[in-house]
């Protein structure tokens, strides 16, 4: 044999030699891949034990992992005036900036107010038994969520000592708008809510409600605001 040959057979052979370990090597791989580790059971009962282990995990991985919240989950503010009717669409828009108006200020008079929603217009009303005007309303709510004894009348409120004038670009939930609805300057008064929106009681055949100053009849009625200074108020004397 020569020479050149004895050479091609070596080569052929390694390369015969290579590939039977190529599969050598495959089949070993497959064979660890497929191979449970030492100690493993197999079998049927194997199997189930395997499964149960799996399903134990996965349900520590639920419990570990946080749960998702609903929208306004806990929010009893959102609840509050969606029950009462003053967010009766979704929460978009005005709507919404409404919401978070009267959720961030968390003003206690402005939740006792929208607390009377629905209740009915009576002059000269000043109780939720016999119904409530306007400043009936604003007394009631004053002197149940802050303590502060308004005068009875509209026009009286305004020109309260212990109740400091405000700008309309300065207006802040809670605060007292006054409008002009029977030729007196102060003839009609309601509570600032937010986002141009007041609570008020608005007049025979209605029910206490919130509607828009920017709308064009109160637009053009509005003739100032008040706010409540509690410490003045604290010294001042009572009237009733």
């Amino acid at each position: 044999m020569s020479l050149v040959s004895v050479s091609l057979l070596n080569r052929l052979a390694a390369a015969g030699l290579l590939a039977l370990g190529c599969a050598a090597h495959a089949q070993g791989v497959a064979q660890a891949a497929t191979t449970p580790p030492p100690g493993t059971m197999t079998g049927a009962y194997g199997q189930s034990l395997q499964q149960q282990q799996q399903q134990q995990q996965a349900q520590a991985d639920n419990r570990a992992a946080p749960a998702a919240k609903p929208a306004n989950a806990g929010d009893a503010v959102s609840r509050f005036l969606s029950d009462r009717g003053l967010i009766a669409t979704a929460e978009t828009g005005g709507s919404s900036r409404l919401l978070d108006s009267v959720r961030d200020t968390a003003s206690d008079l402005v939740l006792s107010a929208m607390n009377f929603l629905g209740v009915r217009y009576t002059r000269g009303g000043n109780s939720v038994e016999n119904g409530f005007d306007c400043s009936g309303f604003t007394r009631h709510i004053f002197e149940m969520s802050v303590g502060l004894i308004l005068p009875r009348r509209a026009d009286e409120q305004a020109r309260m000592g212990s109740l400091l004038p405000i700008r309309k670009d300065d207006l802040k939930p809670g605060d007292l708008v006054f409008f002009n609805t029977m030729r007196a300057t102060f003839s009609h008064v309601g509570i600032y809510v937010g986002e141009g929106k007041f609570i008020h009681a608005p007049r025979t055949g209605s029910a206490v409600r919130v509607e828009d100053m920017r709308d064009a009849y109160w637009a053009k009625r509005f003739t100032g605001a008040r706010r409540a200074d509690l410490k003045a108020a604290a010294d001042a004397p009572v009237t009733r």
